[in-house]
């Protein structure tokens, strides 16, 4: 059985969910390294991750638009991203 690491929603505040811990943390460090002080949007955010991500865990990108908003909803949740009210919505960290 897989490791489990539990996230947050920005959305749905106090409610929480097990998620895939290989496939979350290899998402954060791939988001954490494209992202900075200027904002992205969603689709830029996972186009930049998606050069990070190992084929064993993401082959040719699958899944990676869901893991990218499960991370970003967590990290919003968590103050480790800020939302603007752009449009698009975009993101930056602090």
């Amino acid at each position: 059985m897989n490791e489990k690491i539990t996230v947050e929603n920005v959305n749905v505040p106090g409610q929480t969910t097990n998620v895939d811990a290989a496939k979350y943390t290899t998402m954060h460090d791939a988001m954490m390294k494209v992202m900075g002080a200027d904002p992205m949007t969603a689709k830029d955010i996972k186009e930049a991750a998606k050069l990070h991500l190992p084929d064993d865990l993401f082959p040719a990108g699958a899944t990676s638009g869901w893991w990218a908003k499960t991370v970003q909803l967590d990290l919003e949740a968590k103050g480790t991203l800020i939302r603007h009210t752009t449009k698009p919505l975009s993101w930056s960290r602090p």
